[in-house]
């Protein structure tokens, strides 16, 4: 059974819910973070909610709930670049080429709610979106794991939708992603943290990731598209570090960004520039072009099977200016 759980604000504290029917089921029980609510009786108090009787339940309308990210700020924030063949592609690269898993952090700090605002740093010229599928970690790993598609359960707890929003002048002059992807509220995550079934988590290739700007599809593809999938990573990951209980791994967005790959020769001209040089072109190009985010945009993004079994829902940020 598919478990559709969100955290939002409780006057002032969090608590955590159900989602059944567009209402949401308050549950019982106090976790104050996501790998407690995983490790602790989040789904079996999740499982209770399901089974009650609608009309012993008093729900709240989950459209009059201040929703948080159901992914809280104390694990790690890890992310893969350059995972799926058609953003490879859109970016110049052939996918056949990407042999190496390439791994890096976002601060956690950037996790936001799926209706908050996306603030635009006042420097920032160019920033970009990048829908992405998030694997909830679900159990302590300190050591090389053998997991199979078979038993990714044991070590997936959940499911999100999460946006990596990135700042690609800071990007390009800096020469890393952390610094470009961490700023606050870069990184909206939900609605729903989404508790599956072992046969259900099988079938992670059929989810299609979605994301419009004011209406406009920018992406849509499978995750199937994945260079390298779940199984794979997290084998990788276990040889090189431990994971955590509600630690977060995005895997990666397919193509339709804003940024474009130049042309060849364009390329190798840029290669000869320092970094701030390179970093000025992109952000000249990006006040000229529409497909980078600017005030007042509304970026969509969701991920479903086709079938609609298997729904991580949908989330809705506006972008703002920095006051």
């Amino acid at each position: 059974m598919t478990q559709q759980i969100v955290r939002y604000r409780d006057g002032a504290s969090a608590a955590w819910g159900l989602h059944r029917n567009g209402d949401v089921v308050p549950l019982e029980g106090n976790w104050r973070t996501t790998g407690e609510f995983l490790t602790d009786g989040g789904s079996a108090a999740a499982l209770r909610a399901s089974e009650a009787d609608a009309q012993d339940v008093l729900g709240k309308p989950i459209e009059s709930l201040d929703l948080l990210s159901p992914v809280t700020v104390d694990g790690d924030l890890i992310c893969q670049g350059m995972n799926y063949a058609s953003h490879l592609r859109e970016i110049g690269r052939d996918p056949a080429s990407a042999r190496h898993n390439i791994l890096f952090h976002k601060a956690s700090s950037s996790l936001c709610g799926a209706r908050e605002d996306v603030i635009r740093p006042r420097h920032v010229r160019a920033l970009d979106y990048e829908v992405e599928l998030g694997l909830v970690v679900g159990r302590k790993v300190s050591g090389p794991i053998d997991v199979t598609l078979e038993t990714l359960h044991e070590f997936v707890g959940a499911l999100v939708v999460t946006n990596d929003v990135s700042a690609r002048d800071v990007q390009f002059s800096h020469e890393q992603f952390c610094k470009a992807k961490s700023y606050r509220t870069f990184a909206p995550t939900g609605p729903f943290l989404v508790l599956l079934e072992p046969s259900q988590l099988q079938r992670w290739h059929e989810l299609v990731l979605t994301l419009s700007v004011n209406g406009e599809t920018r992406q849509e593809a499978p995750a199937g598209d994945m260079v390298h999938g779940p199984v794979e990573t997290l084998r990788e990951l276990s040889e090189i570090r431990d994971l955590s209980p509600g630690d977060l791994i995005a895997t990666g967005t397919p193509a339709g960004v804003a940024l474009k790959a130049p042309g060849k020769l364009a390329a190798r001209l840029a290669m000869l520039l320092p970094p701030e040089r390179r970093a000025e072109i992109i952000a000249r190009r990006a006040e000229k072009d529409p497909a980078y985010l600017r005030p007042g945009d509304v970026i969509r993004c969701g991920i479903r099977t086709p079938d609609g079994a298997i729904d991580l829902g949908t989330q809705e940020n506006r972008v703002v200016a920095e006051s």
